[in-house]
């Protein structure tokens, strides 16, 4: 068992990376006991200090490491999932300023937005669906506190799985308007294609992985709430951030999502 006050010295030390855009290296190098279980104890209170110190709220849930090549690529073998707060949100109509954010990068996702809570006991995929009340294109940007993007499952989770921002679409579409599972995606970088994908590459089902993260709730006694947006993982590789760039996501029977980066 870590210290309170262990988790709390490392739950600061990520705050203060991002603040001041500082890296910090892996905290399993210097605390090889850090589990997934403690790592999520270290996320919850980050996200105590970062709504107290920046006066937001908690908005929403976020999956990340949902498929098997990401979490190949990043040496973990399970998704990882973190917390969404209001001032994160990013209008899709405004230029974005890289200033703040340490290396980014950005990954097409679909939103969920639910319209009751999901308590369980137990969350399937059909009771996901039946609670959503709308399905949207968003977009999500990453930014890892840790040196060269590098972590193990422990850290990352530590570090909020690498929550950002996010920019969510106004078009707003039923679960029943779009094939979830075969429903094609492609995702641009200055009008050219980055990566293309379908819905089905998040778990075979988005909903399942936000099942899979609502039964980790539960378990740790939170659930998904009436209202949350949920991003449920990325749909192809994250794309790095540079000054001018815009990136697109086009989803089959959805209208498409515009970023632009300022310059």
């Amino acid at each position: 068992m870590m210290k309170t006050d262990t988790l709390d010295q490392i739950a600061y030390a990520l705050y203060k990376a991002e603040r001041e855009r500082t890296e910090v290296t892996k905290f399993v190098d210097q605390y090889p006991e850090l589990t997934v279980e403690t790592a999520y104890n270290i996320q919850d209170k980050l996200i105590e200090l970062k709504c107290t110190y920046e006066e937001t709220t908690i908005s929403g849930l976020k999956l990340g490491l949902t498929s098997k090549a990401k979490q190949q690529m990043m040496g973990v073998h399970e998704p990882s999932y973190g917390v969404l707060l209001a001032n994160m949100e990013l209008n899709a109509k405004q230029p974005i300023s890289l200033k703040s954010f340490i290396h980014p990068k950005i990954e097409p996702e679909i939103a969920f937005v639910f319209r009751q809570d999901l308590g369980g006991p137990i969350v399937t995929v059909a009771q996901v669906l039946e609670a959503t009340d709308y399905v949207a294109p968003a977009m999500e940007i990453i930014d890892s506190r840790y040196l060269n993007f590098n972590f193990t499952l422990p850290d990352v989770i530590a570090d909020n799985s690498s929550s950002s921002r996010y920019i969510v679409s106004s078009q707003k579409y039923a679960v029943n308007e779009v094939d979830l599972v075969n429903m094609g995606c492609i995702f641009t970088q200055n009008d050219e294609i980055f990566a293309t994908s379908t819905a089905g590459s998040v778990m075979g089902h988005p909903a399942r992985a936000i099942a899979w993260m609502a039964n980790k709730l539960i378990a740790r006694g939170q659930h998904i709430r009436a209202g949350d947006i949920v991003l449920s993982g990325a749909l192809t590789g994250s794309a790095t951030m540079y000054a001018g760039d815009n990136f697109t996501v086009s989803f089959d029977g959805m209208e498409a999502l515009t970023v632009q980066v300022e310059r």
